[in-house]
């Protein structure tokens, strides 16, 4: 622009003294700047005349003004004197060119950024994928290892049946070989996609209930309510009857054996809901979605599975949901499952 002032100066001298010879050199350099937007004042004539500007941007007078104190807040003004006195006063700004070069850098770090974004969630899916199939893995050989044992206590409980021996142990006994025989469906179903059938979430709720109930310490007050007419709901009763016995032994453990459980069962709008209560310590705000991620505990002891796998049947099974829906130590915890009501017949 400095180069061009210079040019435009030595057109300016020519037009007043008319013995001056104007060289080609600054017609070239005139006529070649295409792209600065400029706006000339002529103080001797008190008239405005651009380049490269829209003509109806510059014949409304405001957008001039407007433009000309946007041109003066980006580069002082140029004059050009001849004789000592300046005759014209050039106010020009960035070129459109200039003006998308200034937004590169940004735009260069939001695609630099969104392609961090973009690796740390591979990372983090394909780590969730691995650990996912480790523990998948581990279930699957759980439920084998498991299998064995079972079917000689099997033939050990049919054998007692023969002898001189109170029925009532036989009777607890087989109650326990039927939930070890649950146990090991639970953990063979772990990596392989359930069939779900119309079922009454409330009775099922209700006997993992009473299951739970009646193998709890006495020191634990349970507590349920649930609806007189059934809830229908696509579900694999074995997989939600685990996942309710996980969030209420995770309850158990954060009370340290002591307190209250609670349970509720309601139906809203399309969805049975299901809520699960203990007057535990309660859990941060900030691991809210951290405890349902597999291996993350708080525990000493923990391996960080069960509400890992309560998310993964709720979520990716029964195409429901689960989440922390509230949390403090004076209060305890309480866990929302929602599941879409069954459309079948």
């Amino acid at each position: 622009m400095q180069i061009w002032a210079a040019a435009q100066q030595e057109i300016a001298s020519s037009e007043v003294d008319i013995n001056a010879n104007l060289s080609e050199t600054a017609l070239r350099v005139i006529q070649g700047n295409t792209t600065t937007p400029m706006v000339r004042y002529s103080h001797s004539d008190n008239e405005y005349d651009s380049r490269n500007i829209d003509s109806l941007t510059f014949n409304n007078l405001k957008k001039r003004e407007k433009l000309i104190a946007q041109f003066t807040s980006e580069y002082k003004p140029l004059e050009i004197k001849y004789g000592g006195q300046i005759i014209q006063t050039i106010y020009y700004g960035n070129s459109p060119l200039i003006n998308k070069l200034k937004y590169y850098p940004a735009i260069l770090i939001l695609i630099l950024l969104l392609l961090s974004i973009a690796i740390y969630y591979f990372n983090q899916t394909a780590k969730s994928a691995e650990q996912n199939k480790l523990w998948a893995g581990m279930a699957k050989e759980t439920a084998h290892q498991i299998g064995t044992p079972l079917s000689s206590l099997v033939g050990w409980t049919e054998i007692l049946k023969s002898e001189d021996v109170n029925p009532e142990y036989i009777e607890e006994m087989d109650k326990d070989i039927k939930r070890l025989e649950i146990i090991t469906d639970r953990f063979s179903k772990v990596g392989s996609m359930p069939k779900l059938k119309k079922t009454d979430i409330v009775a099922e709720t209700h006997d993992a209930y009473d299951y739970l109930k009646s193998r709890s310490s006495k020191l634990i007050n349970f507590s349920i309510k649930v609806p007189t007419n059934p809830i229908y709901v696509n579900l694999n009763s074995q997989l939600f009857g685990w996942t309710i016995e996980n969030l209420v032994k995770n309850g158990i453990d954060a009370m340290k054996g002591k307190g209250d459980i609670s349970v509720v069962v309601e139906m809203t709008g399309d969805n049975a809901l299901v809520y699960v209560t203990d007057t535990g310590k309660g859990i941060p705000k900030r691991n809210h979605k951290k405890i349902f991620t597999p291996g993350f505990t708080t525990k000493k002891r923990g391996w960080g599975l069960g509400l890992s796998l309560a998310k993964r049947i709720v979520e990716e099974y029964h195409n429901g949901k689960i989440r922390v829906l509230k949390s403090n130590p004076k209060e305890g915890t309480t866990f929302l499952i929602a599941i879409k009501l069954s459309d079948t017949i």
